[in-house]
């Protein structure tokens, strides 16, 4: 699905209702807006969060983060 928008005069762009439903998208909903290169890429907060995680995922298996800080606070109070 593609579409060409025309910028507003304050900036504004308005997504194609066709486009809004594919994505399920509704009036009010958050829209992460980050520049890769020349382009905008634009995505639901839930799918750039999701995005991350998956970049994390292959680099730590079967690594707590949550579990590593703790152990670090636990073994500063005992040094203290």
């Amino acid at each position: 699905m593609n579409a060409t928008l025309r910028l507003g005069k304050q900036g504004r762009l308005v997504i194609p209702a066709d486009i809004r439903e594919a994505l399920g998208l509704s009036p009010g909903d958050h829209i992460h807006v980050r520049i890769e290169g020349s382009r905008i890429v634009m995505e639901r907060p839930a799918d750039a969060i999701e995005e991350l995680r998956a970049l994390g995922r292959d680099k730590v298996p079967n690594r707590s983060l949550v579990d590593e800080l703790l152990a670090e606070r636990r073994a500063e109070a005992r040094d203290h």
